[in-house]
């Protein structure tokens, strides 16, 4: 699910991936939004809020969007550079090393929801939780060749529309671009159902057991990646 590249990938592999990481992310994002109000994936919503902020005079609370959209830009730019340097200095399994990054950063925020208070809790889990939401959804598009969006729900509702709008279209005829217009359909809807399951379940477990919710996902995305990282080194071995 982490090991195999771009084009090497099968629909059943982009769907392991996104159901995985979308409802863990999912599950961060929407726990987030119960413990402070602001979502750490949503740049849409964020660059709004800014926009607004702006147009208002309210710049006191502009900077936070700002950062936010910063802090999750930084995030990509982050993996990318990663990924390029495990690569360039031929290290197997750079893409998983990037969730056991992302997994070992975000541990470190259950601290901060627990111990904190105030407006530097709210500012600290934001924005860092923004930079690693900007991680993963960097991950995931370069490792499925941008078929697979765990964060952009936006478009991936785009992509779902386009793909129904497709299925009519294509509908009855012997067409051979109807296998694949369904393997991207069932894709789309597949990832948008799996965040929305993550939320629920990390707002409920958020309700049950506060920010050691964080730790739970970190564990969760620390396996995935150690996992992935031993796969890739025994698929290397075995070349």
């Amino acid at each position: 699910m982490l090991v195999t590249p771009g084009s090497q990938r099968d629909a059943v592999i982009d769907r392991q991936l996104a159901i995985t990481l979308a409802s863990i992310a999912g599950g961060i994002n929407a726990a987030a939004f119960y413990a402070v109000g602001f979502f750490s994936a949503n740049m849409t919503g964020n660059v709004s809020a800014l926009s607004d902020r702006i147009a208002t005079g309210a710049l006191s609370s502009a900077w936070l969007y700002l950062v936010i959209v910063i802090a999750f830009i930084a995030g990509a730019a982050t993996c990318t550079f990663v990924i390029l340097a495990a690569e360039r200095r031929g290290v197997v399994g750079a893409h998983a090393l990037v969730i056991l990054l992302e997994g070992l950063l975000l541990a470190p925020l259950s601290l901060v929801d627990l111990w904190l208070a105030g407006t530097v809790r709210v500012a600290l889990l934001v924005i860092w939780l923004a930079f690693l939401m900007g991680m993963q959804n960097a991950v995931v598009t370069h490792l499925s060749n941008a078929r697979v969006r765990t964060t952009h729900v936006s478009g991936m509702a785009t992509d779902l529309g386009i793909e129904i709008a497709l299925a009519w279209k294509l509908r009855g005829d012997a067409n051979p671009n109807a296998s694949g217009n369904d393997t991207r359909l069932r894709l789309h809807l597949t990832t948008i159902v799996a965040f929305l399951v993550g939320g629920v379940a990390g707002v409920v477990l958020y309700q049950f057991c506060g920010g050691y919710a964080l730790l739970v996902a970190s564990a969760l995305l620390c396996m995935l990646g150690l996992r992935g990282i031993v796969s890739a080194r025994a698929r290397s071995r075995l070349a």
